[in-house]
């Protein structure tokens, strides 16, 4: 018959052992991830050579003294009002249907291109000119839009809280 287990020896490798096999998992790693691991190098070589790195390291000796900068910035009350617009701003691009404001922005762009046009070619503009423009479905288009906008910025305003306070005051 068998003999019972009674010891049981875990083996524990080496302090050696366990470099080198740390040593072949990085370098399986490094070799399989080749050219994200060149792209790093070059993204920091690049940081290193514009300054980056002695900035940060600079930052990092006396991070005491810039924390207690950064604070003294972030308490002027010009910050409080920057940091409350910033909220504002993505609260109104987020309340902001994606299309509307794909159309909005891609509008924009146009106006300002054939603005950028119009000056480049120095044409000189009579009334007669534009008054004709004006019929065109783009500018009819345009003003209504502008209108439209324009009446809802001034419901805004006319329900604006500061309105009732100027009453009372």
């Amino acid at each position: 018959m068998a003999q019972a287990i009674r010891q049981i020896k875990k083996e524990v490798p080496n302090q050696q052992e366990e470099q080198a096999q740390a040593s072949a998992e990085i370098m399986k790693e490094l070799t399989e991830n080749k050219e994200a691991v060149m792209a790093s190098i070059q993204l920091m070589k690049g940081l290193h050579e514009m300054g980056i790195y002695d900035a940060l390291r600079g930052m990092l000796d006396n991070r005491t003294e810039v924390g207690a900068i950064a604070i003294q910035q972030m308490n002027q009350p010009m910050m409080h009002n920057v940091i409350k617009n910033g909220m504002n701003g993505v609260k109104f691009l987020g309340s902001l249907p994606s299309g509307e404001t794909e159309k909005l922005i891609g509008g924009i762009g146009l106006g300002l291109k054939k603005m950028s046009e119009a000056g480049q070619k120095e044409e000189s503009q009579s009334l007669w000119k534009m008054r004709k423009k004006l019929g065109s479905p783009e500018m009819k288009a345009s003003i209504a839009a502008m209108a439209a906008f324009m009446e809802g910025m001034g419901t805004a305003f006319a329900q604006s809280p500061h309105k009732e306070q100027d009453r009372k005051g």
